[in-house]
């Protein structure tokens, strides 16, 4: 399921213009050519190019920048890389010149930037002797659309860049992919937010309007629209990643965030072995074995995947049956065709009937993958009970006999990580004295470089001890902390329910079976007041929804100050009476607005889907775009932290 299309931000005007830009810019470079691109922006360049496209501008051949073995076949050689890598930079400088010394001919190099040129590239280059040899230009890719309803900016190292290496580039690129936003759509009529990373993004954005107004104050040619409220977006709302770590760390159970967590979804694409979902369609019908990887697509064009990816994995059975037989029903009704009417229309259906029975196979074949893997894994089970008592708010200690019995059994690193700095995330710390037992039998079973891990899970804040810890001192609000107090707010946002509808759910804790996502929570606080007030003080619930209908934080200030980071919510107004008196007379057309829900630090395939359930409730009053630096999940974020040298494990 996804939302419908957006008034105003149109997603597929969005995609035909980075397509489009990319087009121009090839073309602007005449005959055959080599393109030379870093392996992160393969992914999203290919939800909008496909390389036949490319064949048809002149690309002869693809390389990847990383593997360095572009060749001397052709004059022109274009590369595509981040502009704000400096290891990029060095590549790129190291192969131009690698391509002159090897050549006999003289090559014509193009560097294409995406988002921006930077001063570091430039030095780079510069420096490496290269800048005078080579045409720069830049490609301005932000946001990319993965639905019509999410679209993200692809920074894959958003979540360690922000949290482990403090690099604020991020912040600065949402800021640039939201400001065009403004100017075509008029101002953010009001952004509100929680987290610090969210609060620098909004002071971000104020200072980017006043640097525009200043800009078009010096040209005499004010954009007016530009200076106004928007007619068609109601809010901006910011969720700093940080401010819900728990969230990431469970284990996604959704069809689609399972997917995700078995096989990994990268661009709407999984690579999945040909034994679990059979051969791609072709002559090679009999290359099953084992070994070899097939590529899937997995978005809302596949019409199956779209009814199963938000519902809970355990309704996914009684989803797959309901559609063989519809499928069955269909293609068994050419025995009843009479007339040469009614056969050739159902001739016409065969496409549409082959297309959606090699869905079912694969989708088939994922299920019960994933079910071999998880309901009939002892381990999995586990896993999944020790979180989700931790979520719950058991006493964390009666959870170490479990989690260190899985250390004795070998199961890799990132789960038992995920559930250590779960238990830090949602209780304040651990222990001193357990933390260095843990500490102590990681390093013994995976190996002395996880030194290097640990440290940077300490870094990031998610592996943390109790010592000192303000949370743990009554009354000491998370925002002054370390990190957010789900102890107090698990009560009063019903984050946790005891009993769950998952096949006809009327809560967003059926993405997790128990567990309602706190940085969806938020989004409700916002959205939808009446629902989270008829929880936090069930009498006045009535009295609530009727008072406090704007989209702003009232009446949960004093329970956001449980939850990490600062809470902010700015009324952006036009700048003069003029552009007051245009924008009544634009908004005649009337019609629902569009809320934005920006995630920095990345968001979950299990929040895109609670945040849909959202959208379906709110659908009559507004409709909700999703915006997010990436999709994460919980091993993603171990893996940004985790060492993979091997210096003390032979």
């Amino acid at each position: 399921m996804t939302m419908a299309p957006h008034p105003g931000i149109d997603v597929d005007q969005i995609r035909d213009k980075a397509k489009k830009d990319l087009l121009d810019l090839l073309q602007g470079v005449r005959g055959k050519k080599n393109l030379v691109i870093e392996k992160s922006l393969a992914g999203p360049v290919g939800l909008f190019l496909k390389f036949s496209t490319l064949q048809d501008y002149g690309v002869d051949k693809v390389f990847f920048l990383e593997n360095d073995n572009v060749d001397v076949s052709q004059k022109n050689v274009i590369f595509l890389a981040r502009g704000e890598k400096a290891s990029q930079a060095i590549a790129v400088a190291e192969q131009i010149k690698r391509l002159q010394k090897d050549s006999s001919i003289e090559h014509d190099f193009s560097v294409l930037w995406v988002p921006r040129r930077t001063l570091v590239c430039n030095q780079i280059l510069e420096e490496a002797g290269v800048l005078g040899d080579i045409s720069v230009e830049e490609f301005p890719l932000h946001f990319i659309p993965l639905e019509q309803d999410v679209m993200s900016l692809a920074l894959d190292d958003s979540f360690s860049d922000l949290y482990l290496r403090k690099d604020p580039t991020a912040i600065f690129l949402a800021a640039q992919a939201l400001m065009p936003f403004q100017r075509q759509f008029g101002l953010f009529p009001r952004i509100i937010g929680k987290g610090d990373n969210a609060r620098r993004l909004m002071d971000l954005l104020m200072r980017m309007r006043s640097e525009l107004a200043a800009e078009e104050t010096i040209n005499t040619s004010p954009s007016m629209i530009g200076m106004m409220p928007s007619a068609s977006i109601e809010s901006l709302i910011i969720i700093d990643r940080q401010v819900d770590l728990a969230t990431p760390l469970l284990t996604q159970l959704t069809y689609e965030g399972l997917v995700d967590e078995v096989f990994g979804i990268q661009y709407n694409q999984a690579e999945i072995d040909t034994s679990v979902v059979g051969p791609a369609p072709g002559p090679q019908q009999n290359t099953t074995q084992q070994g070899l990887k097939r590529k899937i697509q997995l978005d809302s064009s596949d019409k199956l995947y779209g009814q199963l990816r938000d519902t809970n994995f355990a309704t996914g059975s009684r989803l797959l049956n309901k559609f063989a037989k519809r499928l069955q029903s269909d293609y068994e009704s050419r025995h009843v065709a009479k007339s040469t009417s009614e056969l050739r229309d159902f001739v016409s259906k065969l496409p549409a009937y082959q297309s959606e029975q090699q869905s079912l196979k694969i989708q088939v074949g994922l299920a019960q993958e994933i079910e071999k893997q998880t309901l009939h894994s002892d381990t999995f089970s586990r896993v999944l009970e020790i979180q989700q008592n931790l979520i719950a708010g058991a006493d964390p200690s009666s959870q170490h006999d479990a989690i260190e019995e899985l250390i004795s059994r070998d199961i890799p690193l990132p789960t038992i990580l995920r559930l250590l700095c779960l238990e830090s995330t949602v209780a304040g710390g651990l222990r001193q004295k357990d933390l260095d037992n843990f500490k102590r039998q990681i390093l013994h079973a995976y190996g002395y470089q996880n030194l290097l891990t640990l440290s940077s899970l300490e870094k990031m804040g998610l592996l943390q001890s109790r010592t000192g810890n303000p949370l743990l001192i009554p009354g000491v609000a998370a925002s002054y902390s370390g990190g957010t107090n789900y102890t107090a707010i698990r009560k009063p946002l019903r984050l946790v329910l005891d009993e769950v509808n998952e096949q006809d759910p009327d809560d967003i804790a059926y993405v997790y079976s128990m567990y309602a996502p706190l940085s969806v929570r938020l989004v409700q606080c916002i959205l939808q007041k009446s629902y989270i007030s008829s929880f936090t003080s069930p009498s006045s619930s009535s009295s609530s929804s009727s008072g406090h209908t704007s989209t702003s934080w009232t009446p949960f200030e004093d329970l956001l100050r449980n939850v990490k980071g600062e809470t902010f919510n700015k009324v952006q107004k036009a700048d003069n009476e003029t552009a007051v008196k245009a924008r009544h007379m634009l908004t005649g057309q009337g019609g629902k607005k569009t809320v934005l829900v920006m995630f920095l630090g990345g968001v979950t395939f299990t929040e895109i889907a609670a945040l849909r359930f959202v959208a379906k409730q709110e659908e009559e009053r507004r409709r909700v775009l999703v915006l997010t630096t990436g999709v994460v999940n919980g091993d993603g974020i171990i893996e940004a932290a985790r060492e993979m040298g091997d210096f003390g494990r032979s």
